[in-house]
Formats: structure tokens, C-alpha cells, sequence
């Protein structure tokens, strides 16, 4: 360097921070080779443990936190099946039996007919091959009329109905004291599982009870006021003449 350029404000600036630490070193530097005060270094570990179990609870939050979102996530999967399980339950105990609208018809039929006293039918007994005949055309099937006179029962007659799904045709006995019964009759709907057959079948009511069952896709429905075993009785003796 020239002994006349000034000197470097930067070397200047250094030298005097190497001085400063130097000077600092000696003054203080008993202090810095002391062992802490016993409180001191306390505190100190229980800062050092405190920041410790910081760190473990929030790695413990965060695991937590992820199994809680897993069973969740399951447990609501669980609670929607669950749910699904319990709809399908419910739909299951509420959803009428086959042939129910069927079996209706011919409960209405029966209550709307039966009590008539001079127009029970619109064809009478005295006319049944005309009964028989006008009733398979308008079903469009041969019919056959059941002879119940061994179960006590003569025929009265007929009649043309409506369905829910074309023709019906109704025909109607009675016993020596005056109880009727009647054979509801017609084709189902094609589309319906029920109408591919279904084996005899039962209800019961507090005044009238019906036995039904379907051959060839036709619904036959016997309906009369009496107890279980005497109704089969002639719906199986129906059954067998069709």
C-alpha cells in the first residue's frame, strides 16, 4: 500500500471487531468457564423436557388425527350400509304381498255382490252354458264352472267385472243356509312376477278370508266367510276341476 493512500475504512472496520472480541474474551472470560448455577441449568432442563413432550403430543395429535379421519371414514360406510340394510328392511315389511291388488278386487267384488238379493248376478244358474261361454270370450280363455255341490254349495250365477288388467269374471255359490261364496277369476299382467304361477296362498279377515292362487297366468281368488281349513277344503276341490 502507499504510504500516502488513506487506509481502508473495511481493514479498519475489522480490526477494530478483532479488538473488541479480544477485549470482551478477557474481561469476561471467568465468567464463561463458570459452571451454571445449579437453577439455571433446571430450568434449562425442564425447558429442554418440556419442548420434548411439545413435540411427542403434537406427533401424537397428528396420528390420532389421521386414525380419527380411517374411522371415520369406515364408520360412516358402516352407518350408510347400516342404513341401507335398515331401508331395505322397512320396504321389505311394508311391501304388499303378491296378487294383493288381485285378492282386493275380489274382496270388493264379493261385499259389492253378495248381499244382493234379487241381482246377485247378471246370468243365472239356469243359463250356465250361455254363462260359460259369454264369460270365456270376454277373457278370451275356455273357462270351466266348478261343480261344489258335493261341499254343499249350488251355483247362482255370474258376472262380467272389471280389473286392473282386463276382464274379470265372478261366479257365485250358495249353501242351504243362505252363505254365499264367490270364484273371482282373470288374467294378470304378463310383467309381473306373480303372474308366472304362485303356490295357494291365505288371508285372513275379521268377516272374510280368501285362498288364491295363479295357473297359467290367470288369478283365481276364493273368497268366502268362513275358517281356514273349510275354505282350502273347497279351493282344493276348485282347483282340481279347473
Amino acid at each position: 500500500m502507499n504510504r500516502h493512500d488513506p487506509p481502508s475504512p473495511h481493514h479498519s472496520s475489522d480490526d477494530d471487531w478483532d479488538r473488541l472480541r479480544s477485549q470482551l474474551r478477557q474481561l469476561h472470560g471467568q465468567v464463561l468457564e463458570e459452571t451454571p448455577p445449579a437453577g439455571l441449568h433446571a430450568a434449562g432442563v425442564a425447558l429442554e423436557a418440556t419442548i420434548a413432550r411439545a413435540r411427542r403430543q403434537a406427533r401424537t395429535l397428528r396420528w390420532a388425527g389421521m386414525a380419527a379421519a380411517i374411522v371415520l371414514a369406515f364408520g360412516s360406510g358402516w352407518w350408510a350400509s347400516g342404513l341401507q340394510s335398515g331401508a331395505r328392511a322397512v320396504v321389505a315389511r311394508t311391501q304388499p304381498p303378491p296378487l294383493h291388488g288381485f285378492v282386493r278386487e275380489a274382496k270388493v267384488a264379493y261385499s259389492l255382490y253378495t248381499p244382493e238379493k234379487r241381482h246377485p248376478v247378471e246370468v243365472g244358474a239356469a243359463e250356465e252354458q250361455h254363462l260359460v261361454q259369454w264369460l270365456s270370450r270376454r277373457l278370451d280363455r275356455p273357462l270351466k264352472l266348478p261343480d261344489l255341490a258335493s261341499q254343499g254349495y249350488a251355483l247362482v250365477g255370474g258376472r262380467l267385472l272389471p280389473g286392473s288388467a282386463g276382464a274379470r269374471a265372478q261366479f257365485m255359490y250358495q249353501n242351504a243356509e243362505g252363505h254365499r261364496l264367490t270364484l273371482y277369476l282373470g288374467q294378470l299382467e304378463a310383467d309381473k312376477p306373480e303372474a308366472n304361477g304362485a303356490a295357494f296362498s291365505f288371508e285372513a279377515g275379521p268377516q272374510l278370508s280368501t285362498f288364491y292362487w295363479v295357473e297359467d297366468g290367470f288369478g283365481y281368488a276364493l273368497s268366502a266367510p268362513l275358517d281356514r281349513d273349510r275354505l282350502l277344503a273347497l279351493a282344493r276341490s276348485v282347483h282340481g276341476q279347473l
